[in-house]
């Protein structure tokens, strides 16, 4: 098959119903097994009790029946309540998966907070001194331009005003 060639329809189809044959025979003997298996568990876990004797050996034996019945609901008890126990847990488990899967944390806003109030929500009522950050700036003092109607115009008028900005800056 690995050559290359194609393997025809009605080859195919032939291998396909022996390998559910096979597997179906497979099958049936998985149940005959799980069947003998069932049997020999019976047989080795539950002995007919010996019921010829007097009454005092046969409620000798109905007190070991009600012994080993009250120890079996006991063991049904135990593994019902570590069952139960388990499915808790695993609820809470799962609660907790999509707890932490569904929480996103959300994109922080920007607040505008000025330095006083940053100090002073973070020091509570100790803060008194005013922070003015805008008294170091420098003051910088606007070109006013003389007409308006100029500066829409062409832009090589204004190159030589423009150049003496430039020389200005590179001195600096």
């Amino acid at each position: 098959m690995s050559d290359g060639k194609k393997m025809s329809s009605s080859r195919r189809h032939h291998l396909k119903s022996v390998i559910l044959q096979i597997a179906a025979s497979w099958l049936e003997q998985e149940v005959i097994d799980i069947a003998a298996a069932k049997a020999a568990y019976i047989a080795e876990k539950c002995v007919l009790p010996d019921l010829s004797g007097d009454q005092a050996s046969l409620m000798e034996i109905c007190k070991k029946l009600h012994q080993k019945i009250d120890q079996i609901d006991e063991e049904r008890y135990d593994n019902e309540s570590k069952v139960t126990k388990s499915d808790k847990e695993i609820d809470d488990l799962k609660i907790k998966v999509v707890e932490l899967a569904g929480v996103k944390k959300p994109a922080l806003k920007k607040v505008r907070m000025s330095a006083d109030s940053m100090l002073q929500a973070l020091l509570g009522g100790k803060h008194k001194v005013t922070m003015d950050l805008r008294a170091n700036l420098k003051q910088v003092k606007k070109e006013v331009k003389e007409e308006a109607g100029e500066a829409v115009g062409d832009w090589r008028k204004n190159v030589e005003g423009k150049a003496d900005r430039k020389k200005m800056f590179e001195t600096s």
